[in-house]
């Protein structure tokens, strides 16, 4: 399956876990899985390094299966407020990067359709989470302002 707005066709990168079971080598329990997340929150890492961490250095393949509960739901749980989620927010700082990059560099072609396809990656990321409700009704992506939010 080819990706959007890109020529690559590869699918190298982790796998998930091929069943749903917890293995029985995992060293952790539910509980233990959720004070690690909760203390890697505070400390202000994203979903998705706390994801890569408890993989790569606690040894948990999946804490979905392991405690029943997204790591945002846990997150949020526990008191942690997350504001925006972090693939949009990811997707809004490489905007803001391209466009700085485009101030200085006024005939680079390439990636000023390349912007354009960044942009609509956010705007129909924003459509998906404002009818999912974690954004706010009527939010829309604005570069002026999207500055701003990454900082």
């Amino acid at each position: 399956m080819a990706r959007l707005h890109s020529k690559k066709h590869g699918r190298s990168g982790s796998k998930r876990p091929p069943t749903k079971a917890v293995p029985e080598w995992t060293e952790f329990s539910a509980p233990e899985v959720e004070e690690i997340v909760m203390k890697l929150g505070k400390e202000g890492a994203a979903p998705a390094l706390i994801g890569q961490t408890l993989r790569d250095q606690y040894g948990v393949p999946s804490v979905r299966n392991l405690t029943g509960k997204t790591l945002t739901t846990i997150l949020k749980e526990g008191g942690m407020k997350i504001t925006y989620p972090h693939d949009l927010l990811s997707l809004i700082n490489r905007a803001v990067n391209v466009r700085k990059h485009l101030k200085e560099n006024r005939a680079d072609t390439h990636n000023r359709v390349k912007l354009g396809h960044i942009e609509s990656k956010i705007r129909r990321l924003a459509r998906y989470y404002t009818k999912s409700g974690e954004l706010p009704k009527g939010w829309k992506y604005d570069p002026d302002t999207a500055a701003l939010l990454v900082k």
